[in-house]
């Protein structure tokens, strides 16, 4: 019987937009039971190999920290982002968001003439010490040893961005040893992987504060993994992964009407979503058109010389949401406390609704850690998954023969793409993914 391809999960940054993730991960498990999968092996962790970034890095650790049941795992996040509320994250009350956003306001228009505020330096627009508490209940990180040494899961990577040294930083934990590797402003670095390393990696700049983490024998600050990310499923790769579940954040296909520009001049918030789209959205449509470009290459190749290319197949199917999670957002700014919204409102968050389009409601989308809002995610996901179910059978192998089809790459909102004669082998350089 022919080996499984080792499989690995890159969950991506965004912020509460990751509850889309968690209806895609329930979607997965429903569809192989209804496959016809053996109960008796539905709990078993299906990725070999799991890569978070941000709030992505979060979901995938909560995974990767009770793989040993991964159906049990996928519930637990399935109770958290359900049943979300701003204050498990952030701090949402007045004192709270007085005493960091109104100051870090402050300190962007006045503080020239404020130096005396010098002694309180406010580092963020939000106070996130919430989430510490929350990751300790949901992330059992200290059960990561025992379930690689039992072979649950084969790795788990985290990656973060160094504010002092300006690397891109994935931290990793493996069953079996894994040579570090370093590319251009992007290493990977050997380590226990701990809460303040997902802290870190989801710290959205500005936002949140920095985290400091131990390197090379000292203390550094870091913060969002999603910052210079050039190649998010690398990774993925490096640590030996032969296909690649890939869950996005955002649209990676525009669709074909455009929205108003608009003659007004944007407001803080509408420049602040614009750049955190920048650093969530586009790392990843540009490494997936990468795969494809190095695919179509391979495709040309003979046989013969296919196997001496430094290149190898790796398949890949990417979900990512058919609708503007922007457009979502701007629906449920309403349910974000008080404060927050006049927080938001105060750097140009405002809600519309029907033809009234809502401003500044990408910056609100990284934000909503409110019920209504990622319920809304978490069911989007799970239908943009049953709607390409017969893909994600073919990706597993989960149905009648238990074989693997041809490997499948899947642009988002239900576009599939068409990369030259080898449809769907996505490929990366061995030695320089």
């Amino acid at each position: 019987m022919a080996r499984a391809p080792i499989t690995g999960l890159v969950l991506t940054g965004g912020g509460a937009r990751a509850a889309y993730q968690v209806g895609v991960l329930r979607a997965l498990l429903q569809l192989r039971r209804e496959a016809g999968v053996p109960l008796a092996q539905c709990r078993i962790n299906p990725f070999d190999v799991i890569c978070g970034t941000s709030a992505g890095a979060i979901n995938g650790a909560a995974l990767a920290s009770r793989c040993d049941d991964v159906e049990a795992a996928v519930d637990a996040l399935h109770g958290v982002w359900h049943h979300f509320h701003a204050d498990q994250v952030y701090c949402a009350d007045t004192l709270g968001v007085l005493r960091t956003g109104s100051k870090w306001l402050t300190m962007l228009s006045l503080g020239w003439a404020l130096r005396r505020m010098c002694r309180l330096r406010p580092r963020s627009l939000l106070d996130n010490a919430p989430l510490a508490d929350l990751l300790h209940d949901l992330v059992p990180m200290e059960r990561l040893p025992h379930l690689l040494a039992q072979r649950h899961l084969q790795a788990l990577a985290i990656t973060a961005s160094g504010y002092g040294s300006g690397e891109h930083v994935t931290f990793y934990m493996s069953g079996a040893p894994v040579t570090p590797w370093t590319r251009s402003q992007r290493i990977a670095v050997p380590a226990r992987l701990e809460v303040p390393h997902l802290l870190a990696s989801s710290a959205i700049p500005f936002v949140f504060p920095a985290t400091q983490l131990p390197r090379r024998g000292a203390m550094e600050w870091f913060g969002d993994g999603s910052m210079r990310q050039m190649a998010p499923i690398s990774p993925a790769i490096h640590l030996g992964a032969e296909r690649v579940l890939v869950i996005g954040s955002g649209r990676m296909q525009e669709p074909t009407e455009r929205l108003p520009a608009g003659s007004a001049y944007p407001s803080i918030a509408q420049i602040a979503g614009h750049a955190l789209s920048g650093i969530f959205l586009d790392a990843l449509a540009v490494d997936i058109e990468r795969l494809e470009r190095i695919n179509r290459t391979l495709a040309l190749l003979p046989p013969a010389h296919r196997t001496q290319s430094a290149l190898r197949p790796v398949q890949a199917l990417v979900i990512a949401p058919s609708q503007r999670l922007d457009d979502l957002a701007g629906e449920h700014i309403d349910a974000l406390p008080a404060p927050v919204r006049a927080l938001l409102r105060g750097v140009g968050v405002q809600q519309g609704r029907g033809a009234r389009l809502s401003r500044g409601s990408t910056l609100a989308s990284y934000l909503l850690f409110e019920a209504p809002y990622t319920r809304t995610l978490i069911a989007l996901g799970e239908a943009d998954t049953r709607a390409r179910r017969d893909e994600v059978c073919a990706f597993f192998g989960w149905g009648p023969g238990g074989a693997a089809g041809d490997a499948i790459a899947v642009a988002a909102g239900g576009h599939r793409a068409t990369p030259g004669g080898t449809e769907g082998a996505a490929a990366s350089p061995a030695g320089a993914a």
